[in-house]
């Protein structure tokens, strides 16, 4: 269960998953950390876990042609924002008061 881990577990298993990718596409992490636009050290660090920035992470993701990975963090719409202007009822001004 993933409600128990720390967070430098789930950092370790993410970096984890990312190198298995990257392994399974056959690339050095040269080859990938050029494609991501970042140095192999960062690479290294986002892949064994030991810190690495948000925008690191997805750009590696992107470079491994995995941003569906990205796509599982959006909430989902169960209402779109045309359904919801139709239930609204128009909106109701005050008079001008005499006197």
């Amino acid at each position: 269960m993933t409600e128990h881990r720390t967070p430098s577990e789930l950092e370790r298993d993410l970096g984890e998953q990312i190198r298995h990718e990257r392994l399974r596409k056959n690339l050095t992490m040269k080859v990938l950390a050029t494609e991501a636009g970042i140095s192999e050290q960062t690479l290294r660090n986002l892949e064994e876990g030991s810190g690495s920035r948000v925008e690191t992470l997805i750009r590696v993701v992107r470079a491994l042609g995995k941003t569906s990975w990205l796509e599982s963090f959006k909430p989902r719409v169960s209402i779109s924002p045309m359904q919801m202007l139709k239930g609204t009822q128009q909106r109701q001004r005050a008079s001008k008061s005499k006197g």
